[in-house]
């Protein structure tokens, strides 16, 4: 009896842990698109704004959002929108509605604009937040029900570099307060995916060490989606003490396994491959 009880105990236990990694998966995953498709707008309505915006100096910022579709808002010095740039689905600048009359923002604009706001001077007086040459930061304000959270990405500013880390989390309160500053990556991670690495690796892969993020980041899965083109990785892989996390690009799925689990699963591939290439060689001398 009390043999069954432990392994049913252990059953239970495992279930649990099973469930509670498909969560984690879900969660990143859905939030990470959404990072996605934000930057997705802002990078293609910069380039229709400059192309029918006359006056680019009067612009002070920018943001994007959902409204059904993707939408990506400019505004003036004057924190008026002179901008709207409305995308499809597949964000085909050809096909983006724009509207460059000149407005006050909607409620929901307004709390994007504010928490943003918020962020950038929290950016520019706080030393968390690290520079380094030949990037910038990117700003992605979220908000989904009664979480406001923005989101601040290292770009290159050069080409054939991918970056992932010096990223942080800004979470605000419903107030628009800033209620947490965290790092996303101890430090910056750089991909160097030359004019001629297209196809040359199906994957790539960094190691994750900051307690609170062990799992895939939403701006790691961001950025795999932003520059899947450019670098035509198949997978991704983030490894940490406790989580292991694959992401395929296929699929545009996250899936998070035991970091020991995934350790036993390379070990065994590995002790197959080598059996393998034995065999070949063996029957090459007959």
């Amino acid at each position: 009896m009390k043999l069954f009880l432990t392994f049913l105990f252990a059953l239970v236990s495992v279930c649990i842990n099973a469930q509670d990694l498909e969560k984690l998966s879900e969660e990143v995953t859905e939030e990470g698109i959404a990072l996605y498709r934000s930057e997705m707008a802002s990078w293609y309505g910069t380039d229709v704004v400059k192309e029918n915006y006359k006056n680019m100096d009067n612009i002070g910022g920018y943001f994007s959002y959902l409204d059904d579709v993707p939408k990506c808002i400019f505004f003036s010095k004057q924190n008026k929108v002179v901008a709207t740039i409305s995308f499809p689905t597949n964000y085909n600048p050809d096909n983006a509605k724009i509207d460059l009359s000149e407005r006050d923002f909607t409620p929901a604009e307004m709390d994007y604009f504010t928490i943003r706001q918020k962020a950038l001077t929290r950016i520019n007086n706080d030393t968390i937040f690290k520079r380094y040459n030949n990037t910038n930061f990117n700003l992605v304000p979220i908000i989904k029900k009664n979480s406001k959270k923005v989101y601040v990405l290292t770009g290159a500013s050069v080409n054939n570099v991918v970056i992932f880390g010096n990223d942080y989390l800004l979470t605000f309160n419903n107030k628009n307060e800033i209620e947490n500053v965290e790092k996303l990556h101890k430090g910056i991670i750089v991909h160097d995916i030359g004019n001629n690495s297209k196809g040359a690796d199906v994957g790539g892969v960094h190691s994750h060490v900051l307690e609170n993020w062990q799992q895939m980041t939403p701006t790691d899965i961001c950025t795999l989606m932003l520059y899947q083109k450019l670098t035509g990785w198949e997978t991704y892989t983030t490894i940490s003490k406790k989580y292991a996390s694959i992401w395929n690009n296929k699929s545009n799925k996250a899936f998070v396994m035991k970091t020991e689990n995934f350790r036993k699963i390379a070990n065994y591939q590995l002790k197959e491959n080598k059996k393998s290439e034995n065999k070949d060689t063996q029957d090459s001398n007959k």
